[in-house]
């Protein structure tokens, strides 16, 4: 993205004149000010730039104001609103009446003016008019000349902003499915009402025999070719055959260098078909240079490319990671298997942390028992309880290799803030392992590495959409780490799943409830073959963001305090927050819907 969503601030206004209204401009209008300078300066866009926020002209003490500030924010791409007032206004005059986009409101807790009375009416029209709003009251009272904005406060400011700007980033974009569905795989059977209904983004389709023609016809740069393939076989040499030794069929050398220049043309294409490129309207392809304006995608490969092509694995790890021969880069967003439902979980992940993401399966619970009667070892501290083990055939960044540091711990970080010598690190800690030709017929190249998790292990959270027919999407959310395991325990568990394979080895925060009572439970309810692993802990930022767009969370290990949700949620009911969010999402539906 070239331009990027906007937050609109609404500085709210008790509007009757001769005294009242004078009295409250410049505090009404500081609200405003503080709370644009607060997102600025916390949140950034993918590009690493500060996000903008847009502030109505004047204070809003009425519809008229009211729709200024509607035809400004119609011309600036604003994604959601912030309302902000210390005192009593009209509610349902004063109010944003936008049904789809995010709104929040905080009313300042003050005694001097009844912030929190006006918060309550104008959360009470926006709930009957069915445009739920996030309620943001802070906990302590403050001085009526406290232009401060309290922790609780902010914390939820950032956090609404955050997700209403995801929201706006995804709204009018694609996402591409290069090919069909992939052996049978349900998240890759592509819900095209899913991504217009929920998501606001449309859905592009080219077969991969669009990859052969731009291959055969030369529809890529040829001069960006010869560098980009130069710097592969420096960067990302073919490593050792674990595999085919001796197999009939083996590739030679001379083989395997032709389909490391083959997957750098599929990474050049694939990247093209996503964005665009200006380069390619200059060779003459005037068509094929505008692209599909896909903020993400995915790519079916198997079986029908793959028994006769290399795998895609090189070219999805490459396009998922922010370092290449161009240098540091944001990442693309490219699910393989083209699992819809994981690309669009990965997406979420994306642009709440501006992070490159781990696309996996989830694949294998080893509990302690296990790992003590295949090793005789005893697992302990976070491992205590067993782990899952995340692998797929080498197609998730290679950002996730633990390089890139943060506090001296492993991390994954956005790309601005990466080192070259951490770019380099996460390379040469990647083997490129000759495809499995009993499996993947048409040779390729897996990524090779082991996600270093540290002496405190790397927080992450696992997350995946599922489709529920009757009800719609659904949101799993896992917190946890990714650890280390001790080396007997890594070398058995690698020799029998895949050696030539990357693997992250995750443990999930238990809580003691629901499907968080052990690690096993987790794996056990997890919905689907595929999970999204992002760095951090988002859950919270998840659970906001679903309920911006409608989309019920029913598996997730976060702490209630940390749950934010638009104030209608608990007039559904209180006593079972997972109930009535899938009862709110029922009752407003799909956010473009």
């Amino acid at each position: 993205m070239t331009t990027f969503p906007k937050i609109g601030i609404r500085p709210t206004i008790d509007g009757r004149r001769r005294g009242i209204r004078e009295s409250l401009e410049a505090q009404t209008m500081a609200m405003a000010h503080s709370v644009a300078d607060l997102l600025a300066a916390s949140l950034t866009y993918p590009d690493g730039t500060p996000v903008e926020c847009v502030i109505a002209d004047t204070t809003i003490g009425g519809v008229h104001e009211a729709a200024l500030a509607k035809a400004k924010f119609d011309k600036e791409a604003i994604c959601g609103t912030i309302t902000v007032t210390p005192c009593w206004c009209y509610g349902s005059e004063t109010m944003d009446m936008t049904r789809d986009i995010p709104h929040a409101i905080w009313g300042f807790n003050g005694t001097e003016r009844p912030g929190a009375v006006y918060l309550a009416a104008v959360l009470a029209a926006h709930t009957q008019k069915g445009i739920p709003a996030f309620g943001i009251y802070g906990e302590d009272v403050q001085d009526a000349d406290d232009t401060s904005i309290p922790a609780d406060v902010a914390a939820k400011l950032i956090r609404f902003a955050r997700g209403a700007l995801a929201v706006g980033q995804m709204k009018n974009r694609s996402y591409l499915s290069i090919g069909s569905v992939a052996m049978g795989i349900g998240g890759s059977i592509v819900d095209a009402d899913f991504f217009q209904d929920y998501l606001g983004m449309r859905n592009e389709y080219v077969d991969m025999s669009e990859l052969v023609r731009r291959i055969d016809e030369g529809i890529y740069d040829p001069v960006e070719f010869e560098r980009a393939f130069a710097w592969a076989k420096t960067n990302t040499p073919v490593g050792p055959d674990l595999y085919n030794e001796g197999a009939a069929g083996q590739f030679s050398a001379a083989d395997k260098e032709a389909q490391l220049a083959f997957a750098v043309k599929m990474t050049l294409i694939t990247r093209d078909l996503m964005s665009g490129s200006q380069r390619l309207s200059e060779l003459g392809f005037e068509e094929e240079a505008g692209g599909h304006e896909a903020i993400a995608a995915g790519f079916q490969g198997q079986r029908q490319w793959t028994d006769h092509f290399l795998n895609g694995d090189y070219m999805e790890a490459l396009l998922n990671s922010q370092y290449d021969w161009n240098g540091q880069h944001a990442p693309h967003i490219l699910a393989t298997e083209n699992d819809a439902l994981n690309g669009a979980s990965m997406l979420f992940n994306y642009l709440l942390t501006n992070t490159p993401q781990i696309f996996a399966d989830v694949r294998t619970y080893w509990s302690a028992d296990a790992v003590q009667r295949v090793t005789g070892t005893t697992l302990s501290g976070k491992l205590a309880g067993g782990f899952l083990h995340l692998s797929n055939s080498g197609a998730q960044t290679l950002d996730a290799t633990g390089a890139e540091k943060r506090d001296g711990q492993p991390a994954i970080k956005p790309y601005w803030e990466v080192t070259e010598a951490e770019a380099q690190e996460n390379l040469a800690r990647t083997r490129w392992i000759p495809a499995n030709i009993g499996y993947f017929r048409g040779g390729g190249f897996s990524s090779n590495y082991v996600t270093e998790g540290g002496a405190d292990g790397m927080p992450v959270t696992m997350t995946r959409l599922n489709l529920v027919r009757g009800v719609g999407p659904v949101l799993q959310i896992a917190e946890g780490y990714a650890v280390d395991l001790p080396a007997n325990v890594f070398d058995t568990v690698n020799q029998r799943t895949d050696p030539g394979w990357p693997s992250t080895f995750f443990v999930p925060t238990l809580t003691g409830k629901g499907a968080f009572t052990s690690v096993y439970s987790v794996m056990n309810n997890w919905g689907a073959n595929h999970g999204a692993i992002s760095y951090g802990h988002i859950g919270a930022d998840l659970i906001t963001l679903a309920a911006m767009l409608r989309i019920p969370v029913n598996m997730h290990n976060v702490a209630d305090a940390a749950i934010f949700r638009p104030r209608a949620w608990s007039s559904l009911g209180t006593s079972e927050p997972e109930s009535a969010d899938f009862r709110a999402c029922s009752t407003f539906g799909p956010l473009y819907h």
